[in-house]
């Protein structure tokens, strides 16, 4: 399977030393991973019924820390004369996050006018998927026939949304519930919404999963022989070895292990790439099957 990287122009002025977009291409569709940087959640949110001390072995093998980092990654496709931004990041919903709400300024920096993008997909409208939309003056950049993609089942879910099988720190809750209200407030007359799957542009087709949340989608890429899944929040880092600990923010546990354990079979037995919202950038990696497990294999960056 032949996924090439590519190289994009960097803006002069930019004084980042560390890279925060990766370039490649599926087949004839072109491909960009943009970090909105970095969050810290408490470790044992990532696995609310896993037992205390595997959980803690499992961090301590890894040197990982109680409090865990988790990249945010965002996704941007061209297809068929089409500008597509998968997802835009947390924004400034949470001020106690302050390595994160980066997008827009990457975006620019990656030569990526707010102008240009034609459609905005979202896995799920949790705040760090939705708040880069909510920056002041973001809005105001955007097409006035932009279309933003999400399944009906997700809009639904965020008229009255639901937390009581959820296990999100403090007052995450609140704020989530807040940037979803606003986020249909602002932009309820640009969705387009769809039951089971669509086609955004030719080889882009955004596909309903469920399970973290009722409307949680991923997004496939296939062009010519080449395939790239972008899986959201359905698989995390601990996913991979231990697929049925419960994540804190899946609003349906039990169904989201089905859709994780379904989908790392699946990507395994095909060998394609994936990418997801909270692996460490840019994210691009293929599953192996490890025993009765799984295990993440990062792709070498090509230079």
């Amino acid at each position: 399977m032949n996924i090439q990287q590519t190289s994009h122009p960097v803006r002069p002025g930019s004084d980042e030393l560390v890279p925060s977009r990766y370039a490649l291409r599926v087949g004839e569709i072109d491909v960009m991973v943009v970090s909105d940087g970095v969050i810290s959640i408490p470790a044992e949110t990532m696995a609310t019924n896993a037992d205390p001390a595997v959980r803690s072995a499992w961090l301590h093998e890894r040197l990982q820390p109680e409090v865990m980092d988790w990249a945010l990654n965002e996704v941007v496709v061209s297809s068929g004369g089409r500008t597509i931004l998968i997802d835009s990041g947390l924004g400034l919903e949470a001020p106690n996050f302050p390595r994160t709400g980066q997008l827009a300024h990457r975006l620019e920096v990656a030569g990526i006018d707010l102008a240009s993008v034609t459609d905005v997909v979202l896995t799920h409208m949790h705040f760090d998927h939705i708040g880069g939309l909510l920056v002041d003056g973001v809005k105001d950049q955007l097409r006035p026939d932009l279309r933003i993609h999400v399944a009906a089942a997700e809009a639904e879910f965020w008229e009255k949304p639901d937390f009581s099988r959820t296990a999100m720190p403090g007052s995450i809750p609140d704020m989530i519930r807040s940037a979803a209200k606003r986020f249909l407030t602002q932009y309820g007359g640009k969705l387009r919404t769809f039951e089971a799957d669509y086609e955004v542009a030719p080889g882009v087709v955004v596909t309903r999963t469920g399970g973290h949340t009722p409307g949680h989608s991923v997004v496939r890429l296939a062009s010519g022989g080449d395939r790239l899944t972008f899986v959201g929040d359905a698989v995390f880092h601990h996913g991979f070895e231990h697929p049925d600990w419960h994540n804190g923010f899946e609003h349906d546990p039990e169904e989201a292990v089905r859709v994780r354990v379904r989908l790392l079979r699946e990507l395994a037995a095909t060998g394609e790439p994936l990418l997801a919202t909270h692996l460490s950038f840019p994210s691009v990696c293929r599953v192996a099957v490890v025993g009765g497990g799984y295990r993440w294999v990062p792709a070498f960056w090509d230079y």
